[in-house]
């Protein structure tokens, strides 16, 4: 089916990946690899040409687990076993932070134990996990379903490149679900073995804080010399008439079927996201969000971009509406009523936010300061008001990123722990974001770079990929760096585009490290690659000059 006759680098795009399509990894995918094998579609759910036996979810179950501890000590811990407390360090919650804090001064000598809420794909003040919201409903199930929606697309660019079927491919979303649900499974138990492999006490209950050295664990008493907060953040829902009848980013991970049409409400990362995955499955998707634009924060070429692209896939924004009410009708449908209008639709989703899970903790009444949007107040070493108490991830609300709490939970047994006072660094933290195109980032928006530094030069370049042009399609990538043009230090770089998070993995050291743009420009590209375009823009879109600015016109340093 493929032509003889087309490049080679073209031809590598449908034949190259095929080969390795045996093994689905991070590292290397090929869209139309899953296309020809069969067997890595049909685990997220895709048929091509046969109907699939529907197999039923199988619902994920929690067990007890109070693993026994060793007290191992070094110098820089007192033995817990001779002296008033139970352990050196008590830890609430389980999630990506409490266990990289946990394991940590468990290997720096510490008696450690953890205690974390029943496993549940839905979390409630009596369920949780271990694994917390990353790995039990966030990143991982989200990037799982991610990955299912985006065949859809990949069967679609694939006809250009000689591809054709049978019939219509097929989508089976209980299989997809009952997947993911068994892939949570197993890495719960990966989880509760890191843990137990490192000599930490794992105990299943709720957690609250009694005074500075005790916490009550589901009615046990526990005295520690530190006591953790790990405990992360819930989805935030607006109190409007109806708002029991609308999901969260919780159960949209686990519904029993898809829905045929879905709204959902917000602008945000998550929004998004779950936008681009119905949209992938085959549902009507309409997106209501308050604002003019999406994405608050992000560069604004970006956001611009972004919406540009998700609306040729069919996905329908409302700018400036918000949610008054919803209504479930006798037919079982709902209507999400906003400021300028209704939407009926199969399910309506709330993504308008999330905030820290700080209630019934017991923080407030033990003097923990805790700020006007639930988060707990913590200094640069994660110590909050009380000193044997501490927080990190995004029960601190600093910067809610999984690889931003596992950073904190570092550091914050090396400064308790480990005779090793560090201070987790914040700066340049790259991100993504999983839209369909997915957008990657790292370092200051323009926005941000002119008030900062005042002259910069801005580089852009907007363009059709090798894979768009074969496919016929309107899939185009857009990519951005912003340099200080005092330093010409590169200070942000931005891009949208099929593989972005994976190439500003790359980047990111880059920006972290203080390269210059002479320093880009010196590197010679990959080609043919859209990543290559990162390194061979010469030519300043535009520079934009504030000499008036608060920040010095020389040598202006790098903000902290």
């Amino acid at each position: 089916m493929i032509s003889i006759g087309v490049p080679k680098s073209v031809a590598a795009l449908c034949t190259g990946g095929i080969a390795r399509a045996g093994a689905l990894s991070e590292q290397a995918t090929c869209s139309f690899a899953w296309v020809q094998s069969g067997v890595v579609g049909k685990s997220f759910g895709w048929s091509v040409g046969e109907t699939l036996k529907r197999s039923q979810p199988r619902r994920a179950f929690a067990t007890r687990s109070r693993a026994a501890a060793s007290g191992g000590v070094n110098g820089t811990v007192a033995d817990s076993k001779d002296s008033e407390y139970d352990y050196d360090l008590v830890t609430i919650g389980a999630g990506s932070g409490g266990v990289r804090a946990s394991r940590f001064a468990a290997n720096l000598g510490a008696k450690v134990a953890v205690c974390e809420l029943p496993f549940s794909t839905i979390s409630s003040d009596s369920a949780g996990g271990v694994g917390g919201t990353c790995v039990l409903r966030g990143c991982v199930p989200k990037k799982i379903l991610v990955y299912g929606s985006q065949f859809a697309h990949s069967f679609e660019d694939s006809k250009g490149f000689g591809w054709s079927y049978d019939a219509k491919p097929k989508h089976d979303w209980n299989m997809l679900i009952d997947n993911k649900n068994k892939e949570l499974n197993r890495l719960l138990g990966v989880y509760k073995n890191i843990l137990k492999n490192a000599n930490v006490a794992l105990i299943e209950g709720r957690g609250k804080i009694v005074d500075p050295h005790t916490v009550d664990i589901s009615g046990e008493r526990i005295r520690a010399r530190h006591i953790l907060v790990a405990v992360g953040g819930r989805p935030y829902v607006p109190d409007i008439p109806g708002k029991e009848f609308a999901i969260t980013s919780d159960e949209a991970l686990d519904l029993p079927s898809r829905p045929e049409k879905i709204c959902i409400v917000g602008g945000g990362y998550i929004a998004l996201e779950f936008a681009g995955i119905f949209n992938g499955l085959g549902s009507e998707v309409h997106v209501f969000i308050r604002q003019d634009k999406v994405l608050r924060g992000f560069d604004e070429e970006v956001r611009d971009f972004v919406a540009e692209q998700m609306s040729l896939k069919g996905i329908k924004f409302h700018f400036g509406e918000s949610p008054t009410a919803v209504e479930k009708g006798s037919d079982g449908k709902f209507t999400l009523v906003t400021t300028k209008g209704s939407e009926v639709a199969d399910s309506i989703m709330f993504a308008t936010g999330r905030k820290p899970n700080t209630k019934n903790l017991g923080l407030e009444d033990v003097g923990v300061n805790i700020n006007s949007k639930g988060a707990i107040e913590v200094d640069e070493y994660s110590r909050t008001s009380v000193a044997s108490i501490w927080a990190v991830g995004d029960v601190t609300d600093r910067m809610n990123l999984t690889p931003v709490a596992l950073m904190e939970g570092m550091a914050f047994a090396k400064t308790a722990f480990g005779d090793e006072p560090s201070k987790p660094d914040h700066r340049y933290v790259a991100s993504a974001v999983f839209t369909q195109p997915p957008i990657g980032t790292v370092g200051l928006t323009e926005a941000e770079a002119l008030e900062t530094y005042g002259d910069i030069d801005v580089y852009t370049s907007n363009f059709r990929p090798m894979k768009a042009t074969i496919s016929g399609l309107g899939n185009r990538t857009f990519m951005k760096i912003i340099v200080d043009a005092a330093s010409n230090v590169v200070v942000g770089v931005h891009m949208c585009g099929d593989d972005a998070p994976e190439v500003l993995q790359g980047f990111g050291v880059a920006v972290k490290a203080g390269l210059t743009k002479a320093q880009f420009d010196a590197t010679v590209g990959i080609h043919p690659t859209a990543a290559e375009e990162l390194v061979t823009m010469r030519s300043p879109t535009r520079k934009l000059r504030q000499k008036s600015n608060k920040v010095a016109e020389e040598g202006a340093a790098r903000p902290v």
